[in-house]
């Protein structure tokens, strides 16, 4: 453990009293109606740091019954873009305001580094400000060459109740990539954060009615999967799903909404590779490498988890990718210096262990890491920065979402083994190519089959672009026009504005 980069346990305490969630309802904070509760430990501190209400069928039903009766009666749906940019405006203000006291609860709940939490609550204020712009200049199309007898227009209209489920990874940033992008397009909402994450997700529902959001807009229900998402998929009053989260509950979603044919937006794993060949900044890849795959403990879908280097080089780039891993700050993630946390239970850290341990015992090397970190001062649950070698593509850690802080290695001699090697996985998220030749890196962005592509940097992105998946990494698209669009349907109105129609039947 003496030459990794620890960090004990800061100055910074666990409230005495933990964050109490509850279930906010047609304007209104309920608790269940069986007034049931669940805590969350904290994977980092060990300590109950939040109590929430557990949603049953019933608080289900009256959620969605409000978000129903919001969309239907035309309380947002009426309203102009401009008021509704006002409204997203003020939230994103008043995210900007509270942002410590947003960042401090993610932390303790999830495990992630507070600067890391700041620094997400921060960009999450920007993307309700883009979909602010979006809500004010939302329009349709028109067609005036159809002739001299018809004018066509395509309205672009919400699409109606939207069921918003997200994960414990990033609870806030990726609430803030689905829910003002669906209040932007005049749609109402019902959402199910994860229930290891839920406090950041109340507070956002304080700060909206703050802002002044009519009751029934946006919903909270607090709670499981069973049966609080499975619910809130197979509702017929619920017109879309939007999930973000493991690729085998999106396909457990395809499935129960199927029953009511309803519209589904899903944004699953990722196994994303980062190719680097032998002319590339060899620094700065590898640094890219190192936070692509240890950026919040490897828990997330566009983690660099596989890197694919050219046999000339492999050797080099992995001592310099083993070496900088070693300075990375593991640790207590309340402290501001650390750049990893902790993992978010222990059976997910067990889970992370096995995918290593099954590399080792079939031929694969570990030169870093490949076990718990132990670290002073707490009880958490951490694991080791971990550098996997002599991989194979057939090896499961080579081809499943590992979701830690594990690097797996290949080697590739030729362009096209290095495309063979990055689209022969069942997940196409992002995939990120490392040469000073922009021809390397043209065709590796035409040929990768992933949602993003980065060249020569990895996990940059902006509120602008879209980001999504292709393969088993779901389908549809958040941020940039294409989230707004996500949350609408197309009507197609055919007017008829001369009196010469042909009769169909003479008489």
């Amino acid at each position: 453990m003496s030459d990794l980069n620890v960090v004990s346990i800061s100055n910074a305490r666990i409230p005495a009293d933990p964050f109490v969630a509850r279930h906010l309802i047609d304007g209104d904070w309920r608790s269940s109606t069986d007034g049931a509760t669940f805590e969350r430990v904290s994977p980092s501190h060990d300590a109950v740091v939040t109590v929430a209400c557990r949603g049953n069928l019933l608080d289900v039903d009256a959620a969605i019954s409000a978000a129903r009766r919001a969309f239907d009666e035309g309380r947002w749906t009426a309203t102009t873009g401009k008021d509704r940019a006002t409204l997203l405006l003020k939230v994103a203000d008043l995210i900007d305001r509270d942002r410590e006291r947003i960042a401090f609860h993610e932390t303790i709940e999830s495990g992630k580094p507070i600067s890391q939490a700041m620094a997400e609550i921060e960009g999450a204020a920007d993307i309700w400000r883009y979909a602010a712009s979006l809500a004010r200049t939302l329009h349709g199309e028109s067609h005036n060459s159809l002739g001299n007898d018809f004018l066509g227009l395509v309205l672009k209209e919400p699409v109606g109740v939207v069921s918003i489920i997200t994960p414990w990874n990033f609870p806030f940033l990726i609430v803030s990539q689905k829910l003002p992008f669906a209040l932007a397009a005049g749609c109402t909402a019902v959402i199910k954060p994860s229930e290891m994450t839920p406090a950041t997700t109340v507070i956002l529902g304080e700060l909206l009615l703050e802002a002044g959001i009519p009751a029934g807009v946006a919903n909270i229900v607090l709670g499981f999967g069973d049966p609080v998402g499975a619910a809130l998929t197979t509702d017929k009053r619920v017109d879309m799903v939007t999930f973000t989260g493991s690729t085998a509950v999106g396909k457990a979603i395809v499935e129960t909404a199927a029953g009511t044919l309803k519209k589904v937006s899903l944004e699953l794993g990722g196994k994303n590779p980062q190719v680097i060949f032998p002319d590339a900044e060899l620094d700065a890849a590898a640094d890219a490498v190192v936070f692509g795959v240890y950026f919040n403990a490897g828990e997330c879908c566009n983690s660099g988890s596989r890197i694919i280097v050219h046999e000339d080089i492999a050797e080099e780039f992995v001592a310099r990718t083993v070496a900088l891993s070693r300075l990375v700050p593991f640790g207590d993630p309340l402290d501001p210096s650390t750049k990893v946390g902790a993992i978010i239970t222990p059976e997910h850290n067990n889970k992370i262990d096995t995918y290593v341990q099954e590399a080792r015992a079939t031929g694969a090397s570990v030169p870093l890491g490949g076990k718990v970190l132990e670290v002073p001062g707490l009880r958490g649950r951490f694991y080791e920065p971990t550098v996997v070698t002599n991989v194979t593509g057939d090896m499961p850690i080579a081809r499943e979402e590992v979701f830690g802080p594990v690097l797996s290695v290949l080697t590739f001699k030729t362009l096209d083994e290095a495309i063979a090697l990055v689209n022969d996985a069942d997940y196409g998220l992002s995939a990120g190519v490392w040469s000073e030749n922009v021809h390397t890196c043209l065709e590796f962005a035409r040929r990768a089959l992933a949602g993003t592509i980065w060249t020569n940097t990895w996990m940059d992105g902006f509120a602008e672009l879209p980001f999504g998946g292709v393969k088993q990494s779901g389908q549809g698209r958040e941020l940039g026009k294409y989230g707004l669009d996500e949350f609408l349907e197309a009507k197609t109105v055919t007017m008829r504005i001369g009196k010469n129609r042909e009769p169909w039947v003479s008489g």
